[in-house]
């Protein structure tokens, strides 16, 4: 699969972007190119050099944890696709989501979610939030709260979107 002219290079660079926006998480090079060469959507090669020019261009950031980098959609990057998402195409575009969609509930397997919380003083409990994935810790947050209602609806939030709030997390921070 050869890129032969700049639409295509172009398109590849957007299905990258698309990918890292979807899944609202930040995913490791591995993760990246499994879902890639999984869905042939480029070569290993093109996926690589594609990967480091979105970085270079500051479309893409990475960040290391534990000797594993992680890529992550920048605002740069979310308002490129957002202005030439069109050109992926509905069709390409639907095939994505299913793939993402398909992927996402692999990897959620793969993850361990946990929320719990323990009283420690009498208006005090303290919530502990984890991600892990792979035996690699993504998050360890503890949180002191003032009741057990506060403690249970965060355990609960988490349990149900543990994803979508690490990424808020990580882009609050960055």
């Amino acid at each position: 699969m050869l890129c032969n002219n700049t639409k295509e290079l172009a398109n590849h660079k957007l299905v990258l972007l698309y990918v890292l926006d979807s899944f609202s998480v930040p995913l490791t090079n591995t993760q990246l190119t499994e879902f890639v060469m999984e869905n042939d959507y480029m070569n290993y090669f093109m996926f690589q050099q594609f990967l480091s020019d979105l970085v270079k261009i500051g479309m893409i950031e990475h960040t290391q944890s534990e000797n594993t980098f992680f890529y992550l959609i920048t605002e740069k990057g979310k308002k490129t696709l957002a202005y030439f998402k069109e050109r992926l195409g509905e069709s390409l575009i639907n095939k994505l989501d299913k793939d993402i969609s398909k992927r996402r509930h692999l990897w959620l397997k793969e993850t361990q979610i946990s929320a719990d919380y323990v009283k420690k003083h009498e208006k005090e409990y303290i919530v502990d939030l984890k991600v892990v994935e792979n035996d690699i810790t993504l998050i360890d947050l503890k949180l002191s709260v003032a009741s057990n209602k506060q403690a249970k609806q965060i355990c609960e939030k988490w349990k149900n979107d543990a994803s979508n709030l690490y990424a808020s997390i990580i882009n609050l921070i960055i």
